[in-house]
């Protein structure tokens, strides 16, 4: 039926997903996951290593939605300003005025390229935009344009010159997704789609009032009390997990009810299930625990932690 959310949903995303897939080859988890945390209203955390096409993910989704695109390419040097704005004086007609020069982040999309190469001070000044989706410069508040959604990328491998993340900037992002490098055949298809014509990036498949119609179905979906119970219980499980100092935040239980109605949703069903929640459970958690010093010294990762944690907490016993 026309009127079903469900297929209102799942028809622009699919054309959406379609259109990505056609650029970014082989990555069909990760689209899904990108197009999930856009349409759940998150901003979105993309790690790996260079070549592997993080920026041109972030290009081709914003071509493909008709957003707005603004791009800070992050740096030493890079100052609050040049990411926010600043207010300059003006002087037209022997009238002197002080006017608000918007920066890049007044876009539908901005792509943070290296966000840990910015110093801490720069990176804090996304902290507001992230959360109320406005700046404050000069004591004026100035709202962005909705939709709007951080995307931003970091080089696990290079660590010289970079800033680590603070732990409140992290926890801002729904989700923080990690690029794998292609397998032989996934690559022979890049090599073939890159090496010759250059093909056109699709663009305007979904506009931007169907991605506000997409987000507001989202946030529609019910979610049982069991459901509920469950992410709770996943949370409370990553305080309780020997090798983590701190476990993920009250936020974090919010990311992972918000995909879960979005990976519904995307399978065409009008409801939450157990396997939402769980695929949720990686993408939103991982950034959002503090390892302790004992797995630092075992070389054991949050991936690891989170994945221990899905078992115990279902009940379901390691061979």
């Amino acid at each position: 039926m026309a009127d079903d959310p469900t297929t209102r949903f799942t028809n622009p995303y699919r054309r959406l997903r379609d259109a990505i897939g056609k650029v970014i080859l082989g990555q069909t988890g990760l689209v899904d996951d990108l197009l999930v945390a856009a349409f759940a209203r998150g901003h979105v955390l993309v790690e790996g290593a260079p070549g592997l096409g993080k920026t041109r993910l972030v290009r081709a989704f914003a071509d493909a939605t008709d957003l707005s695109f603004g791009r800070v390419q992050f740096t030493p040097d890079l100052m609050p300003a040049d990411v926010t704005g600043t207010t300059v004086f003006r002087e037209e007609g022997g009238a002197r005025r002080f006017e608000f020069q918007p920066g890049p982040v007044f876009h539908n999309v901005l792509l943070a390229d290296e966000i840990n190469r910015a110093t801490p001070k720069t990176q804090s000044a996304l902290l507001e935009s992230m959360q109320e989706r406005a700046v404050t410069v000069s004591g004026e508040r100035h709202e962005l344009p909705e939709p709007f959604m951080v995307l931003a990328t970091q080089n696990p491998i290079e660590m010289e010159g970079t800033y680590p993340l603070p732990e409140a900037q992290l926890d801002r992002f729904l989700f923080k997704l990690k690029i794998d490098r292609p397998d032989g055949p996934t690559l022979r298809r890049v090599l073939e789609a890159t090496t010759g014509e250059e093909g056109e990036v699709p663009r305007g498949v979904v506009s931007r009032d169907e991605v506000l119609m997409l987000q507001r179905l989202l946030r529609a979906v019910p979610v049982a009390s069991a459901a509920l119970d469950y992410v709770v219980r996943v949370v409370d499980a990553t305080h309780e997990h020997p090798l983590v100092r701190l476990g993920a935040s009250p936020r974090g239980a919010q990311s992972m009810v918000l995909a879960a109605k979005g990976f519904a949703l995307a399978a065409g069903r009008p409801h939450v299930e157990l396997d939402d929640l769980r695929r949720a459970a990686m993408p939103a958690l991982r950034h959002r625990l503090l390892l302790s010093f004992e797995a630092e010294v075992e070389g054991a990762e949050a991936d690891q932690v989170i994945a221990e944690v899905l078992e115990t907490v279902a009940g379901v016993r390691r061979r």
